[in-house]
């Protein structure tokens, strides 16, 4: 049953469907994680980087087989290339501090990308940054003071490497976001894969360990979780708008330190939840003004049709709202 709310459809069922799918993208994630922390062991970063592009490129071009080669032609390959070597560090940032840190906090720190990314849009393209944004980008600075607290305790040289990541992650949803006005993902991924392959290669040549047979699980385990986890998610975005989504996200953090604590003994530190939670609260009220606004400018192009029923142009528009925050 469809409920009417000013200029949006709300479906019961889709908000259930994007729960399950965000549900794939939280077990995914920390499939990655467990797996990362298991290969790390035996295995370099780069590595584990190199192996991770290998088995996304397989599954990639078995999609392209069966959908079309023809997408992958591209007038943007210096913004893939450039999009690709800040995801590689970003990477590199994520499972280096996998090895090192507590699996909690690496995740807690993760959730500095969307304050990277609005400083980097405001840089790259022009957004302005609002009142909400700059909201979010003092809570996401008070929640790593909290996580890290410099100058109380020793700072982890891999936390700072996971921060590296995080500033690399959002470079490269800002790119993510103008090659998608003219590319396929399909497009986007296999570019990802393509280009990441031989610069984990390269870097991993100079301290190569041949995977013993016990580790291809979990080197299958992360080539297909981490393609698994952004597929979920595109699709529980397609159904719910952020201001959903994001908070099953957020469910991440508690649950990898769970699994940290019961997995490899971690002790649970209450005050990276607290801190990731501040990070959260931030990113919520920035979604929440970013959908109010946009809201505001749909309904003054194109007001409700009598009795409240959306049209179908706001419909469509509303659908493209969601997909704007994959």
């Amino acid at each position: 049953m469809a409920i009417n709310k000013g200029h949006k459809i709300f479906r019961p069922g889709h908000a259930i469907m994007a729960a399950l799918w965000m549900s794939g993208t939280l077990f995914s994630f920390m499939g990655m994680a467990i797996g990362g922390r298991q290969l790390a062991d035996q295995l370099t970063t780069f590595q584990i980087l190199f192996f991770r592009s290998i088995i996304g490129l397989l599954i990639i071009s078995i999609l392209l087989w069966g959908s079309s080669w023809q997408q992958i032609f591209t007038r943007n390959f210096k913004i893939h290339a450039l999009r690709n070597i800040a995801h590689f560090g970003g990477q590199f940032g994520w499972f280096y501090g996998i090895a090192f840190i507590p699996l909690a906090e690496v995740f807690a720190l993760e959730f500095t990308v969307p304050v990277w990314t609005a400083l980097l849009a405001a840089i790259l393209l022009g957004e302005r940054i609002t009142r909400a944004r700059s909201t979010a980008i003092v809570f996401g600075v008070l929640g790593v003071l909290i996580i890290l607290r410099p100058g109380v305790a020793v700072v982890n040289p891999a936390s700072l490497a996971v921060l590296g990541g995080a500033f690399g992650y959002a470079l490269s949803h800002t790119l993510t976001r103008k090659l998608a006005q003219v590319d396929t993902p399909l497009t986007i991924l296999f570019y990802m894969t393509l280009v990441q392959l031989p610069l984990g290669l390269v870097t991993s040549l100079p301290d190569w360990h041949t995977p013993a047979a016990a580790l291809w699980p979990w080197i299958v385990v992360v080539g297909v979780t981490a393609l698994s986890g952004h597929y979920c998610m595109a699709r529980a975005l397609a159904l719910a708008d952020a201001i959903v989504v994001v908070p099953l996200d957020f469910l991440r953090l508690p649950l990898i330190a769970v699994v940290g604590a019961l997995v490899y003994q971690e002790s649970i530190d209450w005050l990276v939840l607290l801190g990731g939670a501040v990070m959260f609260a931030g990113n919520i009220i920035n979604i929440r003004a970013e959908n109010e606004r946009r809201a505001s400018n749909l309904l003054e192009v194109y007001p409700p049709l009598e009795g409240g029923q959306a049209s179908n142009v706001q419909r469509r528009t509303s659908r493209k709202v969601n997909k704007s925050h994959e």
